[in-house]
């Protein structure tokens, strides 16, 4: 897959998962993985991305002596979503535009 458009892909997918419950790095990785591939080199500058635009904050929770850091979506992270939403018949037209073109060859 591109690289321009996973990495749009991934951020709605990193905000999906963020909007069902708060979470932290390698939960995410294993939410993500189900539906594409993720490591922990791609996803942790996407997390940074997504919290220097404000559509997400970070705070910490202890767990087995050590602080792990959660993600928490904010409104922001939301209206990325639903512009995302909103988008998707155009992509869905340029796709549809792309698989006739083959067809017509």
């Amino acid at each position: 897959m591109d690289v321009q458009i996973k990495k749009g892909l991934l951020e709605v997918c990193v905000l999906a998962i963020l909007r069902r419950e708060d979470s932290y790095g390698y939960q995410i990785i294993r939410d993500i993985s189900s539906c594409i591939e993720i490591s922990e080199s791609t996803l942790y500058p996407i997390l940074k991305r997504l919290e220097k635009d404000n559509c997400l904050k970070t705070y910490a929770v202890e767990h087995n002596g050590r602080l792990r850091k959660y993600y928490s979506i904010l409104p922001a992270g939301r209206e990325r979503i639903a512009a995302f939403i909103q988008e998707w018949p155009e992509i869905m037209r340029v796709y549809d535009f792309i698989v006739q073109e083959e067809k017509d060859e």
